[in-house]
Protein backbone atom coordinates (compact mmCIF):
# COMPACT_ATOMS: atom_id res chain seq x y z
CA UNK A 1 0.00 0.00 0.00
CA UNK A 2 0.86 3.59 -0.88
CA UNK A 3 1.70 6.09 1.55
CA UNK A 4 -1.18 7.92 2.60
CA UNK A 5 -0.79 11.55 2.12
CA UNK A 6 -4.14 12.42 3.74
CA UNK A 7 -3.20 10.66 7.07
CA UNK A 8 0.41 12.15 7.01
CA UNK A 9 -1.35 15.48 6.40
CA UNK A 10 -3.36 15.18 9.55
CA UNK A 11 -0.69 14.16 11.56
CA UNK A 12 1.81 17.25 10.65
CA UNK A 13 -1.29 18.98 12.00
CA UNK A 14 -2.16 20.55 8.44
CA UNK A 15 -6.67 20.33 7.46
CA UNK A 16 -7.62 18.43 4.91
CA UNK A 17 -10.67 19.22 2.31
CA UNK A 18 -12.66 16.20 0.55
CA UNK A 19 -15.41 15.11 -1.38
CA UNK A 20 -18.11 13.11 -0.87
CA UNK A 21 -18.63 11.15 -4.38
CA UNK A 22 -22.12 9.21 -4.44
CA UNK A 23 -22.04 8.65 -8.62
CA UNK A 24 -20.50 5.81 -9.66
CA UNK A 25 -17.66 7.93 -11.76
CA UNK A 26 -14.28 7.24 -11.64
CA UNK A 27 -14.28 10.25 -13.93
CA UNK A 28 -15.33 12.64 -11.31
CA UNK A 29 -13.03 11.43 -8.80
CA UNK A 30 -10.26 11.87 -11.25
CA UNK A 31 -11.36 15.69 -11.71
CA UNK A 32 -11.29 16.17 -7.89
CA UNK A 33 -8.02 14.45 -7.65
CA UNK A 34 -6.68 16.83 -10.40
CA UNK A 35 -8.73 19.76 -9.21
CA UNK A 36 -6.75 19.44 -5.50
CA UNK A 37 -8.85 17.75 -3.15
CA UNK A 38 -6.73 15.63 -0.38
CA UNK A 39 -9.02 13.30 -0.61
CA UNK A 40 -12.48 11.79 -1.34
CA UNK A 41 -14.54 9.05 0.15
CA UNK A 42 -16.66 6.96 -2.32
CA UNK A 43 -20.60 6.63 -1.35
CA UNK A 44 -21.26 3.20 -0.81
CA UNK A 45 -23.84 3.66 2.22
CA UNK A 46 -26.42 6.06 -0.01
CA UNK A 47 -24.67 5.62 -3.74
CA UNK A 48 -25.43 3.99 -6.43
CA UNK A 49 -21.72 2.67 -6.88
CA UNK A 50 -20.95 -1.36 -6.83
CA UNK A 51 -17.77 -3.16 -5.67
CA UNK A 52 -16.09 -2.99 -9.11
CA UNK A 53 -17.17 0.51 -10.08
CA UNK A 54 -16.00 1.13 -6.78
CA UNK A 55 -12.37 0.23 -7.53
CA UNK A 56 -11.88 1.62 -10.53
CA UNK A 57 -12.95 5.13 -8.65
CA UNK A 58 -9.85 4.48 -6.19
CA UNK A 59 -7.89 3.29 -9.28
CA UNK A 60 -8.84 7.15 -10.52
CA UNK A 61 -8.03 8.33 -7.17
CA UNK A 62 -4.33 6.70 -7.42
CA UNK A 63 -4.04 8.47 -10.50
CA UNK A 64 -4.93 11.74 -9.61
CA UNK A 65 -2.97 11.75 -6.49
CA UNK A 66 -6.02 11.92 -4.10
CA UNK A 67 -6.31 9.84 -1.47
CA UNK A 68 -9.21 6.94 -1.85
CA UNK A 69 -11.72 6.31 1.16
CA UNK A 70 -14.51 4.18 1.22
CA UNK A 71 -18.28 4.78 3.11
CA UNK A 72 -19.41 1.87 3.26
CA UNK A 73 -22.91 0.83 4.46
CA UNK A 74 -22.52 -2.46 5.79
CA UNK A 75 -20.08 -2.97 8.93
CA UNK A 76 -19.52 -6.11 8.07
CA UNK A 77 -15.68 -7.67 7.81
CA UNK A 78 -16.09 -8.89 4.51
CA UNK A 79 -17.61 -6.15 3.14
CA UNK A 80 -14.73 -3.99 4.65
CA UNK A 81 -11.94 -5.83 3.93
CA UNK A 82 -12.85 -5.88 -0.13
CA UNK A 83 -12.60 -2.68 -0.15
CA UNK A 84 -9.36 -2.66 1.46
CA UNK A 85 -8.40 -5.35 -0.86
CA UNK A 86 -9.03 -3.24 -3.93
CA UNK A 87 -6.94 -0.07 -2.67
CA UNK A 88 -8.68 1.62 -0.43
CA UNK A 89 -6.98 3.94 1.59
CA UNK A 90 -9.54 4.39 4.50
CA UNK A 91 -12.91 3.76 5.34
CA UNK A 92 -15.94 5.65 7.29
CA UNK A 93 -18.43 3.82 8.92
CA UNK A 94 -21.77 5.28 9.39
CA UNK A 95 -23.97 4.66 12.50
CA UNK A 96 -21.87 3.70 14.94
CA UNK A 97 -23.65 3.49 18.32
CA UNK A 98 -21.49 1.96 20.51
CA UNK A 99 -17.37 0.88 21.09
CA UNK A 100 -18.10 -2.65 19.89
CA UNK A 101 -20.05 -1.34 16.77
CA UNK A 102 -16.22 0.51 16.71
CA UNK A 103 -14.68 -2.35 17.44
CA UNK A 104 -15.56 -4.41 14.53
CA UNK A 105 -14.72 -1.51 12.36
CA UNK A 106 -10.92 -1.70 13.53
CA UNK A 107 -10.81 -5.22 13.69
CA UNK A 108 -12.68 -6.19 10.33
CA UNK A 109 -9.65 -3.07 8.79
CA UNK A 110 -5.99 -4.12 10.47
CA UNK A 111 -4.63 -7.37 10.14
CA UNK A 112 -3.56 -9.36 13.11
CA UNK A 113 -2.42 -8.59 16.10
CA UNK A 114 -4.00 -5.17 15.76
CA UNK A 115 -7.58 -6.66 14.20
CA UNK A 116 -9.09 -9.64 12.78
CA UNK A 117 -8.41 -8.81 9.04
CA UNK A 118 -8.73 -11.81 6.89
CA UNK A 119 -4.93 -11.80 4.91
CA UNK A 120 -5.27 -12.11 1.01
CA UNK A 121 -1.97 -10.68 0.01
CA UNK A 122 -2.23 -11.39 -3.51
CA UNK A 123 -5.27 -8.48 -4.27
CA UNK A 124 -4.91 -5.29 -6.24
CA UNK A 125 -3.14 -3.42 -3.35
CA UNK A 126 -0.64 -5.91 -2.10
CA UNK A 127 0.41 -5.72 -5.92
CA UNK A 128 -1.15 -9.20 -6.67
CA UNK A 129 1.29 -11.12 -4.45
CA UNK A 130 4.05 -9.48 -5.17
CA UNK A 131 4.93 -7.39 -2.28
CA UNK A 132 6.20 -9.66 0.66
CA UNK A 133 3.55 -10.61 3.34
CA UNK A 134 4.99 -9.10 6.19
CA UNK A 135 5.55 -5.56 4.63
CA UNK A 136 2.09 -5.35 2.95
CA UNK A 137 1.10 -6.45 6.82
CA UNK A 138 2.86 -3.60 8.29
CA UNK A 139 2.49 -1.00 5.73
CA UNK A 140 -1.81 -1.74 5.48
CA UNK A 141 -1.94 -1.43 9.21
CA UNK A 142 0.61 1.88 9.12
CA UNK A 143 -1.68 3.77 6.19
CA UNK A 144 -5.19 2.61 6.42
CA UNK A 145 -7.27 5.35 7.81
CA UNK A 146 -10.18 4.85 10.17
CA UNK A 147 -13.02 7.04 10.80
CA UNK A 148 -16.11 6.13 12.51
CA UNK A 149 -19.27 8.46 12.50
CA UNK A 150 -21.57 9.27 15.29
CA UNK A 151 -24.80 10.68 13.90
CA UNK A 152 -27.42 8.60 15.94
CA UNK A 153 -28.97 9.14 20.11
CA UNK A 154 -27.27 5.81 21.05
CA UNK A 155 -24.02 7.17 19.28
CA UNK A 156 -24.50 10.42 21.33
CA UNK A 157 -25.26 8.60 24.34
CA UNK A 158 -22.30 6.71 24.45
CA UNK A 159 -19.35 9.23 22.71
CA UNK A 160 -16.93 8.54 25.65
CA UNK A 161 -16.18 5.10 24.71
CA UNK A 162 -16.80 5.29 20.80
CA UNK A 163 -13.65 8.53 21.06
CA UNK A 164 -11.44 6.69 23.39
CA UNK A 165 -11.49 3.57 21.36
CA UNK A 166 -7.53 2.10 20.65
CA UNK A 167 -6.63 1.62 16.17
CA UNK A 168 -9.40 4.54 15.64
CA UNK A 169 -7.58 7.53 13.23
CA UNK A 170 -11.09 10.10 13.04
CA UNK A 171 -14.69 10.56 14.94
CA UNK A 172 -17.04 11.92 12.19
CA UNK A 173 -19.70 14.37 13.29
CA UNK A 174 -22.69 13.89 10.80
CA UNK A 175 -24.57 16.76 10.76
CA UNK A 176 -27.31 15.94 8.59
CA UNK A 177 -28.76 12.75 10.38
CA UNK A 178 -27.75 14.18 13.71
CA UNK A 179 -29.92 17.48 12.67
CA UNK A 180 -32.77 14.24 11.85
CA UNK A 181 -32.22 12.58 15.62
CA UNK A 182 -32.21 16.05 17.37
CA UNK A 183 -35.64 16.98 15.65
CA UNK A 184 -34.46 19.71 12.89
CA UNK A 185 -34.27 17.63 9.90
CA UNK A 186 -31.70 19.23 7.62
CA UNK A 187 -31.00 21.98 9.46
CA UNK A 188 -27.46 21.43 9.82
CA UNK A 189 -26.61 24.71 11.20
CA UNK A 190 -29.19 24.89 13.82
CA UNK A 191 -27.96 25.50 17.39
CA UNK A 192 -29.10 22.06 18.49
CA UNK A 193 -26.80 20.49 16.23
CA UNK A 194 -23.82 23.31 16.33
CA UNK A 195 -24.13 22.12 20.23
CA UNK A 196 -24.06 18.84 19.94
CA UNK A 197 -20.82 19.06 17.93
CA UNK A 198 -18.96 21.72 19.41
CA UNK A 199 -19.31 19.23 22.80
CA UNK A 200 -17.83 16.43 21.14
CA UNK A 201 -15.14 18.45 19.30
CA UNK A 202 -12.63 19.04 22.28
CA UNK A 203 -13.35 15.20 23.46
CA UNK A 204 -11.60 14.14 20.15
CA UNK A 205 -9.10 16.06 20.33
CA UNK A 206 -7.93 14.81 23.80
CA UNK A 207 -8.13 11.27 22.69
CA UNK A 208 -5.39 12.44 19.70
CA UNK A 209 -8.40 11.84 17.40
CA UNK A 210 -9.22 14.16 14.54
CA UNK A 211 -12.32 15.94 14.25
CA UNK A 212 -14.47 15.23 11.20
CA UNK A 213 -17.81 16.82 9.89
CA UNK A 214 -19.35 17.75 6.24
CA UNK A 215 -19.71 21.14 5.16
CA UNK A 216 -21.86 22.61 2.52
CA UNK A 217 -19.49 25.60 2.06
CA UNK A 218 -16.12 27.10 2.69
CA UNK A 219 -17.64 29.55 5.28
CA UNK A 220 -18.91 26.36 7.54
CA UNK A 221 -15.32 24.97 6.74
CA UNK A 222 -14.39 28.04 8.68
CA UNK A 223 -16.25 28.01 11.43
CA UNK A 224 -15.81 24.24 11.96
CA UNK A 225 -11.68 24.58 11.61
CA UNK A 226 -11.48 27.54 14.09
CA UNK A 227 -13.09 25.40 16.79
CA UNK A 228 -10.81 22.53 15.98
CA UNK A 229 -12.48 20.06 12.87
CA UNK A 230 -9.56 19.31 10.49
CA UNK A 231 -10.89 16.60 8.73
CA UNK A 232 -13.77 18.30 6.36
CA UNK A 233 -15.41 16.94 3.61
CA UNK A 234 -17.98 18.64 0.76
CA UNK A 235 -20.60 16.78 -1.38
CA UNK A 236 -19.01 16.37 -5.08
CA UNK A 237 -23.01 16.25 -6.11
CA UNK A 238 -23.39 19.91 -4.45
CA UNK A 239 -20.42 21.26 -6.02
CA UNK A 240 -21.63 20.30 -9.63
CA UNK A 241 -25.47 21.67 -8.70
CA UNK A 242 -23.82 24.81 -7.04
CA UNK A 243 -21.93 25.60 -9.95
CA UNK A 244 -24.74 24.56 -12.62
CA UNK A 245 -27.24 26.67 -10.65
CA UNK A 246 -25.22 30.15 -10.66
CA UNK A 247 -24.15 29.39 -14.40
CA UNK A 248 -27.61 28.95 -15.85
CA UNK A 249 -28.86 31.24 -13.64
CA UNK A 250 -26.47 34.41 -14.58
CA UNK A 251 -26.27 33.30 -18.03
CA UNK A 252 -30.19 33.80 -18.42
CA UNK A 253 -29.82 36.93 -17.10
CA UNK A 254 -27.37 37.97 -18.95
CA UNK A 255 -28.98 37.07 -22.17
CA UNK A 256 -32.00 38.98 -21.38
CA UNK A 257 -30.28 41.86 -20.47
Amino acid sequence: MKRNSMKEKLENNESVIGAFVSTPSPSTVEMLGWLGMDYVIIDCEHGATDYETAENMIRAAELANVTPMVRAGLNLQQNLQRYLDAGAQGVLIPLINNASDGQKVVDSCKYPPEGKRGLFSASRTGKYGMIPIPEHVKTSNKEIFIALQIETLDGIKNQDEIIELDGVDSVFLGPGDLSSVLGVHGQVTHEKVRTTIESMVPKIINAGKFPGTLVTDSDQAKYWNDRGINFLIGSANRFLMNGSKEFIETTRTKLKS
